[in-house]
């Protein structure tokens, strides 16, 4: 037993050894530095943030590089890494009113006030290759052997480790744009929302334990850090009749909004810095009761980074699952909180898909004697009653 013990502890730290050598690959070419999957793979590394619940856009490339650009195993990093770090008070809540805007798009108002600002997005690319991208002269830093060794190490510098940012990068409009929603609620035609009587502090799934039903922030938290194919799956689920929704987006905006804390020794709000937010308002109908009037209600998302179908994804889903507020059936997986809280957790569920890799052995063999003795058991049944038929599998 002993032997074995550490013949699989060997085994295990030489996989260790071949996963670093698969990581860095052919070395010929040349490595791909964090800096770099930082700047130019930013909506991998916002999908990293939002799933692995930290905003660290430099620990979100470092966990990209690590797990060879699988995003889950990267979301898991990020979640291990996040619990070791202190806990010193929360921010005030982020005011996305103010938000310095990159993208804001609207698909209800032509004429939107303060604009539409396309910004960047693939929304309007004829997804073909450009393979120019290929030749691209950063791909070959430190291997030209036209570059003098200095000038070579200042090139592999900005294009690798320094934060350098390029002169075509967007710079954010600072001037004020008042959302659709409110611009409906300002007619009375969008529904209300205000924080619950005595504006309680907001559950904290990451330390308490999840019941359903659940209130709407537990919902909102985990599709925020839920995994975005389950969410996108579950939004398309519903545009296609698998929940009463006739959705279209009021608005999605992108931009810088900034972070204020409220230290106890200073009794005033402090600005520690900016994130970069994609918020998402969905505006959706609603045939009204006897006790509310016909209006439109709202779904939303909010996630980090330029996380827009993420946002769209989530917004759709939580109007889903407002659907019992509204009196309404829930019918469907996209309405039902236990379905959409429990399986969209792609580094729990990841977990539960593949320990089914890890040594099932005993459990095996309790299987596999249980079949060899019902087996031997039908066996000989029908050695003792050749001429009776054996009663029918029940369906």
């Amino acid at each position: 037993m002993y032997v074995a013990v550490k013949g699989g502890e060997a085994a295990i730290l030489a996989t260790h050894d071949l996963v670093a050598e698969a990581r860095r690959g052919d070395e010929s070419v040349p490595e791909l530095a964090v800096a770099q999957i930082r700047e130019q793979m930013g909506l991998a590394c916002g999908r990293v943030m939002n799933e692995g619940s930290l905003y660290d856009p430099d620990l979100a490339a470092l966990a990209l590089k690590q797990a060879q650009g699988d995003a889950i195993e990267a979301a898991f990093l990020m979640r291990a890494y996040r619990t070791t770090l202190p806990r010193f008070g929360s921010s005030e809540p982020l005011d996305t009113a103010k938000m310095a805007i990159r993208r804001r798009v609207s698909a209800t108002y032509k004429d939107l006030p303060g604009g539409q600002v396309l910004g960047p997005t693939y929304d309007y690319t004829h997804r073909l290759f450009d393979f120019s991208l290929m030749d691209s002269p950063d791909v070959m830093v430190g291997l030209d052997p036209t570059i003098s060794g200095q000038e070579g190490a200042s090139r592999a510098t900005a294009a690798g480790d320094a934060r350098v940012k390029p002169e075509h990068d967007v710079k954010p409009l600072d001037s004020h744009m008042p959302r659709v929603p409110d611009i409906l609620g300002a007619e009375g035609l969008m529904e209300e929302e205000a924080p619950p009587e005595g504006d309680p502090r907001p559950f904290d799934l990451t330390r308490e334990p999840v019941t359903v039903p659940a209130d709407r922030d537990v919902r909102l938290q985990a599709m925020a850090r839920g995994d975005e194919g389950f969410m996108l799956g579950l939004g398309y689920s519903v545009q296609r009749g698998y929940g009463n929704s006739h959705p279209f987006v009021g608005e999605v905006r992108v931009g810088e909004v900034a972070v204020e804390y409220v230290p106890e020794e200073l009794g005033f709000a402090v600005d520690l810095g900016d994130v970069t937010l994609t918020e998402c308002q969905m505006v959706n109908q609603f045939a009204g009761s006897k006790d509310v009037p016909p209006q439109f209600t709202r779904g939303y998302g909010l996630s980090f980074g330029h996380s827009e179908r993420k946002a769209m994804s989530m917004s759709l889903v939580d109007r889903a699952l407002k659907a019992r507020e509204f009196g309404e059936a829930t019918t469907y997986p996209a309405q039902q909180d236990e379905f959409v809280l429990y399986h969209s957790d792609n580094v729990e569920a990841a977990g539960f898909v593949e320990h089914l890799k890890l040594p099932h052995y005993v459990d095996f063999q309790g299987e596999l004697e249980l079949i060899r003795r019902i087996r031997k058991e039908r066996e000989q049944r029908l050695a003792d009653q050749p001429d009776e038929a054996l009663p029918e599998a029940a369906e």
